[in-house]
Order: structure tokens, then C-alpha cells, then sequence
């Protein structure tokens, strides 16, 4: 995709998220994390070119790849996959701004030891499976706020920054509206403790996490098409 396509694309884009923002808050600013698994980098780069700056990976090889090649542009990477625990010292290692997704307590603690080893710490959010289903990770919404505590408590390398969900796989609007609602009732209950980031929303549905609280969201296809 030439640069000038990407102009057009993300004109919309920020169009539609002015929309949705103001029709539930005027102050609330929305990040966008491209995520660019699909992405080359020469595509990210031509991103880069009219203002992205934050670019998110699902695999450790492919940010790692990509980190390396575009080293020489200030970007801010955030790791957005499901992390592995054999993969951990290659993500501490690259350094994200962000870490989307944590998902347990057990992944928590060995991501803290391996950050002690290597005098590093880590921002990261909690993943909650704020819509109940088998095939996503996260802690369920009804231990969130325990888990949270429990981290912050117990995990000193890890710097938690809020959260992050999926909404529910679902053709029903208000199903997933429903799982946006859950996980921002549990932001909205961290804000005291220091969460800045609620991370929902990707392609199909970024426009309703926002008007459910979102102020970070995770847009992939509807960027790189």
C-alpha cells in the first residue's frame, strides 16, 4: 500500500473514532496500536511517515525481526500475542513499551523472575477473558481485581498499567457489549491504583469498545488491507 492510500485509510479511521469518542466523552483521548502482524517493514514505515508511531506484534520471531529492522525509527512496540513462557527472555530482551498480554498469576511470577535476572522491569496490562470463552486467555472477570492486587503486590519488575481484553467472538452486538462493560467496570475500579490503559477494540469492533471506555485500541486489517 503507497503512503498516500494509508493517508485516505487512517483519515477514516480517525474519523470514526472521533465519532464514536465524543458521543460518549470529549476528553478522553484513544490510542491506536497498528498492529502489524500482516504488515512489512516497509509498510510500517510508510505508517510511521504520517504519525503512527505505536506498532503491535503477535509473535515474539516477527517483532523481533521487525524491531531489528526498523531500528533506526523511534517506534513504541507493544506485544499483544500470547506469550509463551519459552519466549519470555526473548521479549524482555526486545524491550516493549507494553506488554498486552497478561494472563495469570503463573505468568506473571515467571515473567518477574526473569526480569530480577536481568535488572529489567516491564510495563504490562492484565488480560481479562471478560467474555467467558475457552479459547481466550486471561483471568476471569470475577478474580480480576485480586489478581491485580496480587501482582502488584508480589511482582516488583512488573509495572501494571491497566488492562486488556478481546470481545466476546459473537454476532450479537450486545454480547459483546457486554464483555467491553465488564472489563471497563474493572478499569474504572484500578484507576485509583495507577491503571491508565483500557485496551479494547480491534478492527471489527473498535468502535463500540470506545463507546464502552476504551482509550486504547488494536487495529490490524482495517489498516494494512
Amino acid at each position: 500500500m503507497e503512503t498516500k492510500n494509508f493517508v485516505t485509510t487512517m483519515d477514516d479511521i480517525l474519523t470514526r473514532i472521533e465519532k464514536a469518542r465524543l458521543s460518549v466523552d470529549q476528553h478522553r483521548i484513544v490510542k491506536i496500536v497498528a498492529a502489524s502482524k500482516s504488515a512489512t517493514p516497509d509498510m510500517i514505515e510508510a505508517m510511521y511517515n504520517i504519525g503512527q508511531r505505536s506498532f503491535g506484534e503477535n509473535k515474539i520471531q516477527d517483532m523481533s525481526e521487525k524491531v531489528h529492522a526498523l531500528a533506526h525509527l523511534p517506534l513504541e512496540w507493544h506485544f499483544i500475542g500470547r506469550l509463551q513462557t519459552n519466549k519470555i527472555n526473548q521479549l524482555i530482551d526486545l524491550d516493549p513499551f507494553l506488554m498486552h498480554s497478561l494472563s495469570s498469576i503463573k505468568l506473571a511470577q515467571e515473567l518477574d523472575k526473569r526480569l530480577a535476572v536481568k535488572g529489567k522491569t516491564m510495563n504490562v496490562l492484565l488480560q481479562i477473558n471478560s467474555a467467558y470463552e475457552e479459547q481466550k486467555a486471561g483471568v476471569l472477570p470475577e478474580v480480576a481485581l485480586e489478581v491485580y492486587d496480587n501482582i502488584n503486590t508480589s511482582c516488583k519488575n512488573l509495572h501494571l498499567k491497566g488492562v486488556m481484553s478481546i470481545g466476546a467472538h459473537s454476532e450479537d452486538t450486545a454480547i459483546i457489549k457486554k464483555s467491553f462493560e465488564t472489563t471497563y467496570k474493572i478499569f474504572d475500579a484500578l484507576q485509583n491504583k495507577g491503571a491508565k490503559h483500557c485496551s479494547m477494540g480491534m478492527s471489527q469492533d473498535f468502535e463500540l469498545a470506545i463507546a464502552c471506555g476504551s482509550n486504547m485500541i488494536r487495529l490490524g486489517s482495517i489498516l494494512f488491507k
